[in-house]
């Protein structure tokens, strides 16, 4: 089936949380996951694995990168122009474990985190049960762009509020706005990283999925000294739809972090499975047909967005991702307007509260789905909002 073939009748019968989660009669289109099958490429390589070996993997030593150390190097110097160190990559069972496990060795109890908000939910209540301290920064509509505030983010790692931070999180693209950090952008945070001595996480999952336009420059590609700090993270979860098969990479930079991660291996974090390290390596080494096909519908999919909202929702096209962040604030639906679409149309968007105060009035909607399930989507949205 072609990706803009789906029908209702054919993804009512997935069984994974985006659709099982939703009740009957009702289109999800909230947590970020893909309607999409899966690659040909990773689908190939999956049932290779099965059909060869599915005993204990020959591949625990990471110290050199282990088995997709090369495959991510070869991916970033390709796509990014990134010269990362393939020894330097750890593998995780995904984009939380692995900024866990940073933040573990990298900072102790108590170290304020400083972040952009509005912040995917996960990453906030992951710091406070960390006993991290999320310091969150606006990122605010001003000008006619997303503004990142440079300015309050130095007041936050400085210790505005009393102890200075001691890392800084960044989700770049960035979710749930789409927004992609520009070169002087990040070399102004590199150089507050230096200034404070944080150790920089950089979540760069939604990379591949930038728009025509607008480039991906990796946080650890912007010097030496800011790759000396960073653990990049990233996986298949956003751009090959494989947040299933639980596998992430980390390359960490930061030597005191990675050997913290080296001398604690297999104790603390379990390994990941030899279907995740086939899929990934496989997406990232054989499946670009899949991903241009996928990046060519998204970006269609990006504009039908902005032509079928209702009236009087804002929405401003994402520079990447598959996510639109939707300011319902003067449709007076109140601070959580995925309640009345959820009600009133029949449509489960993810709550814009959920990611903040700065997300009161918002809602986050998915647009990774063939244009026909869109299309009643967005149909269904308008007819719910008064005339």
């Amino acid at each position: 089936m072609t990706l803009d073939a789906l029908d209702l009748a054919t993804l009512s019968l997935r069984d994974g949380e985006k659709w099982a989660s939703a009740p009957a009669g009702v289109l999800p289109a909230w947590v970020a996951d893909m309607d999409f099958p899966i690659s040909p490429a990773v689908r190939r390589a999956l049932v290779e694995r099965i059909d060869t070996d599915l005993g204990y993997p020959a591949w625990y030593d990471e110290s050199r990168g282990g088995p997709l150390g090369e495959a991510f190097a070869g991916r970033m110097l390709g796509r990014f122009g990134f010269a990362a160190d393939p020894a330097h990559v750890r593998l995780f069972t995904d984009i939380n474990q692995a900024m866990q496990v940073a933040l573990h060795f990298g900072t102790s109890p108590g170290d304020p985190v400083a972040l952009h908000s509005p912040v995917c939910p996960p990453f906030t209540e992951m710091l406070t049960k960390l006993g991290r301290p999320p310091r969150p920064v606006p990122i605010r509509w001003r000008a006619g762009d997303w503004d990142l505030d440079l300015d309050r983010v130095s007041e936050e790692v400085g210790g505005r509020h009393g102890t200075p931070c001691r890392a800084l999180f960044l989700v770049n693209p960035h979710n749930p706005t789409g927004r992609v950090f520009r070169r002087d952008e990040l070399e102004a945070l590199a150089a507050l990283a230096a200034e404070h001595d944080l150790l920089v996480i950089s979540d760069e999952a939604h990379a591949e999925l930038a728009y025509d336009g607008y480039r991906h420059i990796p946080f650890a590609a912007v010097s030496e000294e800011a790759a000396a700090r960073t653990v990049t993270i990233t996986s298949g979860s956003k751009a090959f739809n494989l947040a299933g098969v639980r596998c992430a990479v980390a390359h960490i930079g930061a030597k005191e972090v990675r050997d913290a991660v080296d001398a604690h291996r297999g104790i603390l974090f379990g390994q990941v499975s030899a279907l995740g390290v086939d899929a990934l390596r496989a997406a990232w080494t054989e499946g670009d047909p899949w991903l241009k096909t996928v990046r060519d519908l998204l970006a269609r999919n990006r504009l039908r967005v902005a032509e079928r909202l209702p009236e009087g929702v804002v929405y401003r096209l994402p520079e990447a991702t598959y996510l639109a962040w939707l300011d319902c604030r003067a449709l007076g639906l109140g601070d959580d307007p995925s309640a009345f679409f959820l009600e009133r149309a029949r449509v489960m968007l993810f709550r814009g509260p959920d990611f903040g105060p700065e997300g009161r009035g918002f809602a986050r909607l998915n647009f990774a789905t063939s244009p026909a399930v869109l299309d009643e989507m967005l149909d269904r949205m308008r007819a719910a909002v008064p005339g």
